[in-house]
């Protein structure tokens, strides 16, 4: 494991230039951005401080997986103008760093003649937002571009440019970046405490031990608000949104090819039908507001919320076996928009409200917390000598896999040995993966970075082989 990643023992010596809390999809793109900066002629030194054994372990792994282009945002917020930017630069970065993407694009469906007279507004408000590719359809048009909608359509609107990608892998790919810019990632650091010295340094109490910072960025996610207190405001209370999702089987994938959408909402953007990445149908998300901020149970009101809306919106797929089910927090705050503040008498920067577009705006989010950063003096340039981002291990269906190219297994005996059958998953990924310079902390872990032990049988058949493998790596270190 690289030496700047701990996840036990001793915290990094002397005095970061930036802490930056939370190792979600955010954090773990302002860590990559401002270790790509310079101070004063010398690259900021930056710690990216995780509570957890994992990047990416919180809500950044329980996404919707939407690449956003932000065509229903209200107008004139930084959220549309971040989810916007950030819609650009993450589909840049994808390409360069193999970022599994799909360009499936989306329809609204609308059911009632209230949705059906909203979507001229929406259009329009798409147009504010500067996505002007949007078009209305007829009911027989929704119909033509997806066949096993249920009855009752009675027309849509489309968005070509909406996306579907890998937010694990958007995760991993950021801090391996900022790791090869330099960075140190501290796992299993909970934030307990702050305190100020008589110089410029803040002193983050942790479940492992103090470091020492002359900024923190606190990038915190459902963590925000609790962490903003610790600095002395109030600006805003973080709501836990609990929302569960089915997962259907890939037999089920031919009946949804793009996503369907509902016509927003005061509550969100409602229930949605998805193609994933991995090749299943995601049927999705509830939207309920919970005081625990670890619960990410599943439920059975929910469940039972999502079969209704199911057979409703799409019967066909409620007939197709369902893989797994999971739950994801939203971080849901009382504004209508980002909660981003600078405080430059702490040295402090929030970014906090970062609800469902936070994969999509991640690295705008990134480069506006730089520019604010730029503005107090601390960041002066971006460095000249960056590395390329690191390539990684493509986990998506549409584009090809180790276990079906010759050539790399001719190389490499391990990428034709199959060990998870369901998803096909060979040795020589998972040796890669444990061999990494963030290597997974758990089999959760290595399902995120493999897709091993997620199909049908759910790890039943390989689980153990799996398990053997990582062992090693979860003995004390």
């Amino acid at each position: 494991m690289n030496p700047r990643v701990s996840r036990s023992g001793p915290l990094p010596d002397g005095t970061a230039d930036v802490a930056v809390i939370g190792g979600g999809v955010v954090g773990a793109a302002v860590a990559r951005e401002l270790a790509g900066r310079e101070s004063d002629g010398r690259p900021l030194s930056v710690v990216l401080v995780e509570a957890r054994a994992d990047v990416g372990d919180g809500t950044s792994k329980a996404s919707t997986a939407i690449l956003h282009t932000g065509f229903d945002a209200t107008p004139g917020t930084l959220e549309s103008r971040l989810v916007r930017r950030g819609y650009e630069l993450l589909g840049e970065y994808a390409g360069r760093a193999g970022v599994p993407v799909e360009r499936t694009g989306a329809v609204l469906v609308a059911w009632t003649a209230e949705e059906l007279a909203a979507l001229p507004g929406l259009a329009a408000k798409a147009a504010k937002n500067g996505y002007l590719e949007c078009e209305t359809l007829g009911a027989e048009e929704v119909y033509r571009l997806v066949p096993a909608l249920g009855p009752g359509v009675l027309g849509g609107l489309t968005v070509p440019g909406e996306a579907i990608i890998c937010p694990w892998t958007t995760t991993l790919a950021f801090s391996l970046d900022a790791l090869a810019r330099g960075a140190h990632v501290v796992l299993n650091a909970r934030v307990k405490g702050v305190e100020h010295d008589a110089g410029e340094e803040t002193l983050l109490l942790t479940s492992r031990g103090t470091l020492r910072a002359r900024w923190v960025v606190n990038a915190a996610g459902l963590g925000s608000g609790a962490i903003d207190r610790l600095f002395g405001h109030e600006r805003f209370t973080v709501t836990p949104r609990r929302g569960e999702l089915l997962v259907f089987d890939k037999m089920a994938r031919p009946l949804a090819d793009r996503i369907v959408l509902p016509v927003p909402s005061s509550r969100g953007k409602g229930v949605l039908i998805s193609p994933t990445i991995y090749g299943n149908v995601m049927l999705g998300p509830t939207a309920e507001d919970l005081r625990d901020h670890a619960d990410t149970s599943t439920s059975e009101a929910g469940f039972a919320f999502l079969v209704d809306k199911g057979l409703a919106l799409m019967p066909a797929l409620l007939q197709e076996e369902v893989t797994a089910s999971y739950a994801g927090l939203r971080a849901a705050t009382e504004h209508g928009d980002y909660q981003v503040h600078l405080d430059a008498a702490r040295r402090y920067l929030v970014l906090g409200g970062i609800r469902s577009t936070g994969l999509t705006s991640s690295m705008a989010l990134a480069e506006h917390a730089a520019g604010l950063l730029a503005e107090t003096g601390l960041v002066t340039s971006v460095r000249d000598d960056l590395p390329d981002p690191p390539r990684m291990p493509n986990i998506g269906e549409a584009f090809p896999r180790p276990y079906a190219c010759d050539d790399l297994i001719g190389e490499d005996p391990a990428y034709g040995t199959v060990v998870c059958f369901c998803e096909r998953v060979t040795a020589g990924e998972i040796r890669d993966a444990l061999a990494s310079p963030l290597p997974p902390a758990d089999l959760d872990g290595l399902r995120r970075r493999t897709r091993a032990m997620m199909g049908r049988c759910q790890g039943f058949f390989c689980g153990a082989e799996i398990g053997e493998r990582l062992a090693p790596l979860e003995e004390p270190r």
